[in-house]
């Protein structure tokens, strides 16, 4: 299973190395009031994607917040209270050993 999950990543990287040899021309972006960026396709295919991961983790957040909440609420609901020390015995409570 150790070699199936390497040769899995070796074939993701490759893929993604030829993907980003074979878009190497210039491409442009259009933004908002007439300006524009020029990369690489590959460079904005990229970002793009890295954009498209922070706006998934960022609409996340919040779930995230109010399921971690919800279970320490759980958590403390069944953990019993603390009990009361044990006193350490005196000697006079330790039965001898005899031989």
């Amino acid at each position: 299973m150790k070699y199936f999950l390497w040769l899995l990543k070796a074939a993701i990287f490759f893929t993604l190395f030829a993907f980003a040899l074979n878009n190497q021309q210039d491409a442009t972006v259009h933004l908002f009031f007439g300006t524009q960026w020029r990369a690489p396709q590959v460079l904005i295919v990229l970002t793009a994607f890295a954009f498209g991961l922070v706006a998934g983790v960022l609409g996340m957040v919040p779930r995230w917040w109010k399921h971690r909440s919800a279970a320490r609420r759980v958590q403390a609901a069944q953990t019993p209270p603390a009990a009361a020390p044990v006193p350490s015995p005196t000697p006079e409570s330790v039965p001898p050993h005899g031989i």
